[in-house]
């Protein structure tokens, strides 16, 4: 399994964590902007327009009203990356990456557009009566080819597992436990009884389910954030300046944040931006394919308001609440993950210039600094090291008061610890201390610092768990349509079953190598979607100009 998990980590490395890859992605959104001349502003009125259904006629095919087909999309997409992904950007780039999360959003909007308008042009009605679209219909039906179709279909299946089913309920377990003390495999176990309830009866039901999830949980949301935010109002300003600013100059040195350039910044913001609103992966599509209308244009346009809503909106309240309370360059006592931690050689201190330069341009992947991974063996007493020839940095920072244990922190370590390459060869030993945080933590953090107190770390268990509920209810609908494609209707009974048991499973149990499988499987659905599309553009551009012609046609008879 390690050696698998290790491949599909290379794999990744080439694909979606490659330089090239954020570049491909903004570059498709950029030219559609610029080839269909800005339909995210042009037409964001419009867009609202439609998704109240003062536009829509009856007896249009379709199983679902644009408001719920745009609501089961967005809980695909406001998720664990609203709440720990706004806040691992920051983490990582500083208040530059904010920026870059808005321009890939803006961007976005586009490629949304283009891919949900070129889907539901494409959709099928199956044999049990329902619809169903996505980029595998338009790729097997327009460009006729199936090969590539049936590669999409496959890799959002593995998705589905990936991406909206396993880690989401690893977090939300996780969370529960940290924040109620609730044992994991009851939470997976309750939590897994009400997903069978929801997707068991398809589209219709998942539908009604998430057009009330979803506004209750945003609703919740932007009022625990905007108690924080009002709370530090007079950081507000600062915050909005520094995201500017450091765009273009990179995010400097504060507190325990040793600073970030304009490439690490650029690269992590339109990463976390990408994934978090799914622009151009080709799984909003399918949701939207079911929507009641006639005129795939318009389900098109409604698609623009997700990236809107989801990182110009609930992103930015995320990031305005880290940035404004100030905790994204604090450090916090925690258990260090072997993951974020590493052990130089020498003594380095982020209260000397000198020091933290070096370590800038260590973090940074930057050249000219001259740090080196520390080999060599440190003694040990009562869980503090004895010899000091030694850095620990946890988290992009330099750690503090560390302490070595055995097991749990409470069994401190006392002996002889060797170290190969800045890392522990000891699998027990647990490292703890205060460093910088980040992901969920760190917004839990943020959101005791405002009008609720300690009570609004509730505001994000809460909402925590019902970003990544709805997000495992509009995934499991993702794959069921991929099955379909694949396999036909009777596919989806076996996979929704199996789909629900995996829930369950992943409550309490490592989904580590399933992260890592779907971060390769989302590349594989991104590519050839993006491909696509850009094969359809000539088509795409004559859609919408004989949607307006339409309209228009249309507006004159009323009038």
């Amino acid at each position: 399994m390690e050696f698998f998990n290790q491949i599909l980590l290379s794999l990744d490395g080439m694909l979606g964590g490659a330089v090239w890859f954020p570049y491909v992605l903004l570059g498709v959104g950029l030219f559609f902007t610029l080839y269909l001349g800005f339909p995210q502003v042009r037409y964001f009125k419009h867009a609202w327009l439609v998704v109240t259904g003062k536009l829509d006629r009856k007896g249009m095919p379709g199983d679902t009203t644009h408001f719920q087909a745009l609501t089961t999309a967005l809980s695909g997409t406001v998720g664990t990356g609203n709440i720990g992904g706004v806040a691992f950007a920051i983490f990582l780039g500083g208040p530059a990456a904010l920026f870059w999360m808005w321009a890939t959003a803006f961007l976005g909007m586009t490629t949304k557009f283009v891919e949900v308008t070129l889907s539901h042009k494409y959709r099928v009605q199956t044999e049990d009566g329902t619809m169903a679209g996505g980029p595998m219909y338009y790729m097997d039906r327009r460009l006729n080819m199936k090969w590539l179709a049936i590669a999409f279909a496959i890799a959002t299946v593995i998705s589905s597992f990936g991406t909206g089913n396993l880690p989401q309920i690893n977090n939300i377990a996780q969370g529960m436990q940290a924040t109620f003390g609730l044992d994991p495999m009851l939470t997976g176990a309750v939590l897994a009884v009400l997903l069978a309830l929801v997707i068991l009866g398809g589209i219709r039901r998942i539908a009604k389910v998430t057009s009330k999830i979803v506004p209750l949980m945003s609703v919740l949301y932007v009022v625990g954030a905007l108690a924080v935010i009002f709370y530090n109002l007079e950081n507000i300003g600062p915050a909005f300046a520094s995201v500017i600013s450091d765009a273009f100059t990179g995010s400097a040195a504060a507190g325990g944040f040793l600073g970030a350039t304009i490439a690490y910044a650029f690269n992590r913001g339109v990463n976390r931006g990408l994934f978090s609103n799914e622009a151009g992966q080709g799984s909003a599509p399918i949701a939207h394919a079911s929507a009641k209308a006639d005129e795939p244009v318009s389900e098109g346009m409604v698609s623009i308001l997700e990236p809107f809503i989801d990182t110009i909106i609930i992103c930015t309240l995320t990031g305005l609440v880290i940035l404004s309370s100030g905790v994204w360059k604090e450090k916090f006592d925690n258990v260090f993950e072997r993951a974020d931690m590493q052990i130089l050689a020498g003594t380095y201190s982020d209260q000397k210039e000198a020091d933290k330069q070096q370590l800038y341009l260590y973090l940074n992947d930057a050249t000219g600094h001259s740090v080196e991974r520390y080999n060599g063996k440190v003694e040990v007493v009562s869980g503090k090291p004895l010899n000091r020839d030694f850095t620990v940095i946890n988290a992009r920072s330099v750690a503090e008061d560390v302490v070595f244990s055995v097991g749990s922190r409470e069994d401190l370590f006392t002996g002889t610890l060797n170290i190969q390459d800045g890392r522990l060869e000891k699998d027990n030993i647990v490292v703890s201390g205060k460093s910088l945080i980040h992901s969920a933590q760190l917004t839990t953090q943020a959101f005791t610092r405002g009008y609720f107190g300690d009570y609004g770390q509730y505001i994000v268990s809460i909402g925590l768990l019902l970003f990544a509920f709805s997000t495992a209810i509009a995934w499991s609908y993702y794959g069921d349509r991929a099955m379909t494609y694949l396999l036909g209707p009777r596919s989806v009974m076996p996979y929704r079953v199996f789909y629900v048991a995996g829930f369950f499973w992943a409550s309490f149990s490592d989904t580590t190598l399933v992260w890592n499988l779907a971060a390769v499987a989302i590349v594989v659905m991104t590519l050839p979607n993006l491909f696509g599309i850009l094969l359809l553009r000539k088509e795409m551009k004559q859609t919408v100009k004989e949607y307006w012609d339409d309209y228009e046609k249309k507006t004159t008879e009323k009038s």
